[in-house]
């Protein structure tokens, strides 16, 4: 069965995911083909609106095919891992700047990659069963797909909180930390889709949508801003180990169980963000990084411990952030040698 299901219905281009083993993980060949029918589409006058979405309602899409990475980089062969990730970021700023409406149904898991396929369309729909999360800092990575951009838009510094514990999302956070717009229940996709497909009018599925429930985290984003608007991670870190508050001993346990080389590189990807806004610009920052992170970062380690050998047991480059140096965040920084990303 292929990975992907691309067709016409009427007047909307549809773009179905159809790799449910696999929770519809991103291959390098359904990026390329994402791609091209985005292309075509742009061309076709019939097409009015495009919609993404995938054929189960457990995951929308978790992420890229780490194992494919994974077994590349074991085989020293970093090209084709830069090359799929030059290919997404370009796939995911395409999708960003797309002049046509792009509706994405974000339900079920939506992780890493999937995020980028989904967060950067201009119409985004989660319901009771999302899950978004950027858990790239437990394998080695740093949130990417343009994802460090992203998070600048959560109310106060909620961004670097969600970049560095992997925090799961349910609808309602996703909205009120500006990773979706809408929330319907899921029971009614079905309906929306069907008569997105008779007119390719985005007005005419309003009526289906639904107040989304109360953020947990708003109800904790004034004190989750305090700690990690601090200047440094470290500072941060101490600030989590004197709260008593429970989601603060959650977001310590979680940073400390993920790469320090990471955690300290996506803190200050995004504090660049922050200084330097726009999508494109972020892909290109965290490209410096990803191509570096088989052969020089905690990549292929992480996904060993976490995928692999399932043992839980990465053992890191560093035994814990303080032990990362400034010269090593910005050497993972520095331009890569085969050029820096074009967009």
């Amino acid at each position: 069965m292929p990975d992907l299901s691309i067709r016409k219905k009427g007047p909307v281009g549809h773009i179905t995911l159809t790799r449910p083993k696999s929770l519809n993980a991103l291959s390098h060949d359904m990026v390329l083909k994402i791609e091209a029918a985005l292309k075509d589409w742009f061309e076709d006058d019939t097409i009015k609106c495009v919609m993404i979405d995938a054929e189960n309602e457990t995951a929308f899409c978790a992420g890229g095919d780490i194992v494919e990475l994974y077994n590349q980089g074991m085989n020293q062969d970093y090209y084709s891992g830069q090359k799929y990730w030059r290919d997404e970021y370009r796939l995911n700023a395409l999708m960003s700047r797309y002049p046509k409406p792009i509706i994405a149904f974000m339900n079920g898991i939506v992780m890493g990659g999937g995020v980028g396929i989904s967060a950067h369309c201009s119409h985004r729909i989660v319901t009771e069963k999302t899950k978004i999360a950027l858990p790239e800092c437990g394998i080695g990575l740093v949130p990417d797909v343009g994802t460090t951009s992203l998070l600048t838009h959560a109310p106060g510094y909620l961004g670097e909180y969600l970049g560095l514990t992997g925090y799961r999302m349910n609808g309602a956070d996703a909205i009120y930390c500006g990773f979706a717009d809408w929330f319907a229940p899921s029971d009614t996709l079905a309906e929306i889709k069907k008569t997105l497909c008779e007119s390719g009018e985005f007005a005419d599925i309003e009526r289906y949508f639904k107040k989304s429930s109360k953020s947990e985290l708003s109800s904790i984003q004034s004190d989750i801003s305090k700690v990690f608007s601090r200047g440094r991670l470290e500072d941060v870190m101490s600030d989590l180990a004197q709260s008593q508050a429970d989601w603060a001993a959650d977001a310590r346990e979680k940073i400390e169980r993920g790469s320090p080389l990471s955690c300290q590189v996506t803190f200050e990807l995004i504090r660049q963000a922050r200084d330097e806004p726009g999508i494109e610009e972020a892909l290109k920052r965290e490209f410096c990084f990803v191509s570096r992170a088989m052969k020089c970062g905690d990549f292929l380690e992480g996904v060993r411990a976490a995928v692999i050998d399932k043992d839980r047991n990465p053992q890191w480059r560093h035994a814990s952030i303080n032990d990362v140096t400034l010269t090593q965040i910005h050497s993972m920084l520095r331009t890569p040698e085969g050029g820096s990303l074009k967009l």
